[in-house]
């Protein structure tokens, strides 16, 4: 990248919520549907669906360390899923929705690793993280209807009893670190 951005490779189950928060957060100019972990190269949405190939639904989520810093990244991607339930988000099963952080470094290794002890030992949670740490390996973008899915369907019924909710959560937790354009729209 010519920018000095940096990148933050996430699984918090489906794909399409994980997006949906993340396009909002000030200091991400870009969040891409995709997919990670596994050992197929370029699987399609239903080879992960088969939950044959090992990958995890992800978030690439570009974004600019001297508006949000990594950690605050992590901050935002824990409170907005349940990193406590092996792979599983809701109703979403199987390892396709399991919890993960790619780091792509190894200072996102050890920030990753930090704040994920430090949210367990303030047992925020009835039960303790199983959120993975792994390195990136790969990163396969997700077919182009996945892109930006919330945003182009709204009134999808997946959309509407999972997603709006998470999102609406999202803003009321996070409202000073929304995009300026979405707490305008937002009131």
């Amino acid at each position: 990248m010519s920018q000095p951005y940096e990148l933050a490779t996430l699984g918090g189950g489906c794909f399409w919520c994980t997006e949906s928060v993340f396009e909002q957060l000030q200091g991400v100019v870009q969040v891409e549907a995709g997919y990670s972990g596994g050992a197929t190269a370029n699987p399609t949405y239903r080879d992960v669906c088969s939950g044959a190939t090992g990958h995890a639904e992800v978030a690439q989520i570009t974004f600019d360390p001297k508006i949000i810093s990594y950690r605050e990244v992590l901050e935002v991607f824990f409170a907005t899923h349940d990193p406590t339930t092996l792979n599983r988000q809701g109703a979403d099963v199987g390892t396709q929705y399991r919890s993960v952080i790619f780091y792509h470094d190894d200072a996102q290794k050890e920030i990753a690793a930090q704040v994920t002890q430090e949210l367990d030992a303030a047992k925020i949670w009835d039960a303790p993280i199983v959120t993975a740490v792994e390195p990136l390996k790969a990163f396969y973008r997700a077919e182009d209807y996945h892109q930006e899915y919330f945003a182009n369907n709204p009134d999808q019924p997946y959309c509407q009893v999972v997603i709006s909710p998470k999102v609406a959560k999202f803003r009321q937790k996070f409202a000073d670190k929304l995009k300026r354009a979405r707490v305008r729209s937002a009131l």
